[in-house]
């Protein structure tokens, strides 16, 4: 077959078996929004900072166009290298993450709330088990092995902000003032909540793990 020939049969096999978008880049980028939002959250939790609360208000868009982005380039694939539940449980769950962030610090703007020392810590565990998820899914296509000790280490994040929760939770229902027993529950919450997608994210990547390995 001549060189030609070939070329035509090749762009034709393209047409009709298009190549798998990449998964692996596609949710690692992902996975560095959501790291970079929850820095910032981090960042706020410090030091109360009303210009970080509004870039992590601004980090939502942007992380919505990369969930918009990356559901779109899933319904449009011909194939995956992974089992398209599990590329589209990861996608939602790391969004959700940044719609938490986002939602506590609009709570806290709205009911005039400032940080204290478990939003802090809370944030900061947070943060360090968005590391290892966004750690994971680069090792994912390459290591799947240390992926799923990735995985592992973001659910013992998960544990410990809910640990946290718990205690700020019985700390701050020891006094009287229940108006901002009611408002700080709310603000503990969405982290909460921000670190139970975490663990479901976590459990994905490993689910996938599991399969191609």
């Amino acid at each position: 077959m001549s060189e030609r020939s070939q070329s035509v049969v090749y762009r034709m096999l393209d047409h009709i078996f298009p190549k798998a978008p990449d998964f692996f880049r596609l949710l690692h980028e992902q996975a560095l929004q959501v790291t970079h939002t929850v820095n910032l959250l981090v960042d706020f939790m410090g030091t109360g900072d009303a210009e970080i609360g509004r870039q992590i208000k601004r980090d939502e868009h942007e992380a919505d166009n990369v969930k918009i982005q990356n559901i779109h380039t899933l319904n449009e694939a011909f194939s995956t290298q992974m089992d398209r539940e599990d590329i589209y449980r990861a996608i939602m769950d790391l969004d959700e993450i940044v719609n938490n962030c986002k939602d506590c610090v609009n709570e806290m703007d709205a009911l005039n709330i400032s940080p204290d020392r478990y939003t802090y810590e809370m944030a900061a565990a947070l943060r360090d088990g968005c590391q290892s998820l966004s750690a994971g899914f680069t090792q994912l296509g390459t290591l799947p092995s240390e992926a799923a000790v990735l995985a592992d280490s973001a659910r013992k994040s998960s544990r410990k902000v809910e640990k946290l929760y718990r205690k700020a939770l019985a700390e701050l229902f020891q006094g009287d003032d229940f108006l901002n027993m009611l408002k700080r529950r709310e603000m503990y919450q969405h982290l909460d909540r921000a670190a139970e997608r975490m663990a479901h994210c976590a459990n994905t990547l490993h689910d996938i793990v599991v399969k191609i390995s």
